[in-house]
């Protein structure tokens, strides 16, 4: 369903939004908190540069709160709707759901941030394969 190709593949899975050949970070785990945001210079298969200039993920600030909201609406749903928690439980439930997966948002707002200023390219993801296999 998600395949090479799309944008969500590339948000999802933090790959390089021109080939999606390799992972943008220094760690794939977000939970090594040292190397959560530490995000490699260039792609080693199409050289695609991931700082297009200094600062360029400041912007991910903005999509890290719209993408922290979702998931403390959702927190808030499955435990005060669905679990039909007290106001506090679902409170509780919301400030530990953001704390838990504060790294995934960090990440996911990145990959979301750079994703709308670059598109897959289906010619540049086939001539980095195919020097990948001549080699």
């Amino acid at each position: 369903m998600i395949r090479k190709g799309m944008k969500l593949y590339s948000i999802l899975f933090g790959t390089c939004p021109k080939c999606h050949h390799e992972t943008m970070y220094a760690n794939k785990n977000p939970y090594v908190l040292s190397d959560t945001l530490k995000i490699n210079e260039n792609c080693s298969h199409c050289n695609t540069k991931y700082r297009m200039e200094p600062s360029f993920f400041y912007g991910s600030m903005y999509v890290s709160y719209g993408v922290g909201i979702a998931f403390a609406v959702a927190a808030f749903v499955v435990s005060y709707l669905l679990l039909e928690s007290s106001i506090d439980t679902a409170f509780i439930s919301i400030v530990i759901t953001l704390v838990v997966f504060f790294p995934l948002i960090l990440r996911l707002s990145r990959n979301i941030w750079i994703n709308l200023f670059m598109s897959y390219d289906k010619e540049l993801a086939k001539k980095s394969e195919s020097n990948r296999t001549s080699a």
